[in-house]
């Protein structure tokens, strides 16, 4: 079967998507939604059985749907009709969300329904959070359940609740009122604009749109009073206690970490620190915590987008050290919403000193994977129970032992913004996958599933997504219980690092060399792929990478 997935952009959903359907050896195209005539010529172009539309926010043209089976993947329930509708179930506290599959036809959500999934609505999430995780897998089980319904012939699909389409949230319902609203209302309405479009607010002065909010457990100050900041964030005073919001964006700008924004008006406001690495939650900012389990450390890094600044590379690597010295096995979990995407772009985008600053960050990263590389004295397991991105996978891939989630995507590739790449990748990737293949992977630059993943070699084990964190709890706590096989393992990989030390630090002085200009010539495209990248520039065509023949 040949499906063309037309998307507004290629985000995790439709990568899921993507590699879902190659798994079931569907031909799988991919086209943007760029105008109508551009999608009209790639359907006579791919001539396909079914369009699917994962993630879209343009209206299929009449000649496209009227010719061709064209379903649209709608993140609501059935009657919920219009854009924004995640938005709108956080800030009326729906209990049950969903998915709904509905074949397109000339109403704005009015298709009849061939599939839909309901989930349960966690509780203090952010929209993106839940849109990623709890949405993405119900709309993963919707669409292999289409596929089920299109195959059996005696499916009839249930006509969708013709409501009126639902109210369009604006800023004036997403507005803070700092002298009423409490703590979990500003942060309740926060979560329903992150990652976009924010909410809308002056702070010092300041115009510009939050995102990223937790709530703060000892600290209290005036409501809107900033009275502390840490580690890019600031935490802010409420009519109940205060928050830390993490991210600001300006007008016609793009999100950085709030310190980067404010700047000098945080004169006076001063650096409220916590320990390098919680050993239990509390209702407060921090990125780094870790869970232990008898002689097993769990390391957390809850990094926003998963991208590393350098002062956040350097507290990793600070992190390891330190707990290479408290457990037997050290465990890398990533964060709720990503494993990791590598280095930060926006900060690089941002800085006055692209060239130097983009290098600090490059050899940041690149310390925290020679950290877990070189590490005799213990075990080390990647845990990607959630999706990872460029040097997020090779960070991973430095590790022992690589877990993976059987719902997780990843895309080890560079090239997309004219990188080389660092990380040591040029000796973990062949080391795992084989040179051909590791160089296939990195020019081909899409993504990879879990069957895939371990099909290759490029990951050990995959844990179904139900029973992952217990599956890889029993799996950790197996690497200990032979304390003979343990001391030998170690002295095994000590002695393949002493012998291998020189070339595992060639590879990465070579990629270093391969990437200088990269980063240190003011006119490289990765300076110009970057910038359109972090602006969100509206792209002219579909990749080539993403069509098939």
């Amino acid at each position: 079967m040949r499906v063309l997935l037309i998307v507004s952009s290629f985000n995790s959903l439709s990568q899921k998507v993507y590699v879902r359907l190659k798994e079931k050896n569907y031909i799988v195209s991919v086209d943007y939604a760029l105008s109508d005539e551009l999608m009209i010529k790639e359907v006579q172009r791919f001539k396909p059985d079914i369009i699917l539309c994962p993630f879209l926010n343009k209206f299929i043209p009449s000649q496209i749907f009227e010719k061709t089976p064209t379903f649209i993947v709608h993140p609501g329930i059935i009657g919920d009709r219009g854009s924004n509708s995640l938005d709108l179930a956080i800030l009326e506290d729906k209990k049950t969300w969903g998915i709904v599959i509905l074949k397109a036809n000339e109403n704005f959500d009015g298709g009849d329904i061939y599939s839909y999934k309901n989930f349960t609505m966690p509780i203090n999430k952010s929209k993106a959070s839940i849109y990623r995780n709890e949405a993405t897998n119900c709309a993963i089980k919707a669409i292999d359940e289409l596929f089920i319904n299109l195959k059996n012939k005696e499916f009839s699909p249930i006509k969708q609740i013709l409501n009126p389409l639902h109210k369009k949230i604006t800023q004036n319902d997403r507005k803070i009122n700092w002298q009423e609203d409490s703590s979990d209302t500003i942060i309740k309405k926060i979560n329903a604009s992150d990652s976009s479009p924010g909410v809308k607010d002056n702070l010092l002065g300041k115009e510009c749109y939050l995102y990223c909010a937790f709530k703060e457990e000892s600290l209290k100050a005036k409501p809107k009073e900033i009275i502390a900041k840490r580690d890019g964030a600031i935490c802010i005073g409420t009519i109940d206690k205060s928050i830390w919001i993490t991210h600001l964006k300006e007008k016609d700008y793009f999100k950085l970490p709030a310190t980067y924004v404010l700047k000098d008006k945080l004169k006076g406001v001063k650096e409220n620190r916590i320990p390098l690495v919680l050993d239990t939650h509390i209702d407060t900012f921090y990125e780094l915590r870790v869970q232990k389990d008898d002689e097993i450390a769990y390391l957390y890094f809850n990094f926003h987008n998963g991208a590393m600044s350098t002062s956040q590379c350097i507290r990793l690597k600070y992190a390891i050290d330190y707990l290479k010295q408290e457990c037997k096995v050290l465990v890398l979990m990533g964060a709720e919403d990503f494993f990791s995407n590598g280095i930060h772009l926006n900060i690089l985008e941002d800085s006055k000193k692209q060239g130097e600053d983009g290098w600090s960050n490059i050899n940041a990263i690149n310390d925290v994977v020679k950290s877990i590389i070189f590490s005799p004295e213990i075990i080390t397991v990647t845990s990607f129970e959630k999706n990872a991105g460029a040097g997020g996978v090779f960070l991973g891939l430095a590790s022992d032992f690589i877990v993976i989630n059987d719902e997780v995507v990843l895309n080890p590739h560079y090239k997309t913004l004219a990188l080389t790449g660092s990380e040591y990748h040029t000796y973990s990737l062949p080391k795992r996958v084989g040179e051909k293949k590791a160089q296939e992977i990195i020019d081909k630059c899409l993504p990879i599933g879990s069957k895939e993943a371990k099909k290759i070699n490029m990951v050990d084990i995959v844990f179904e997504d139900k029973s992952y964190k217990e599956d890889l709890k029993n799996f950790t706590k197996s690497l200990t219980k032979d304390l003979d096989w343990f001391y030998d393992f170690c002295e095994k990989k000590e002695e393949y690092l002493d012998e291998n030390s020189e070339y595992i630090n060639s590879c990465k002085e070579k990629e270093l060399k391969l990437m200088y200009k990269q980063f240190w010539d003011k006119d490289s495209n990765f300076h110009i792929l970057r910038q359109k990248f972090v602006y969100k520039k509206k792209v002219l065509e579909t990749p080539k990478r993403l069509k098939e023949i």
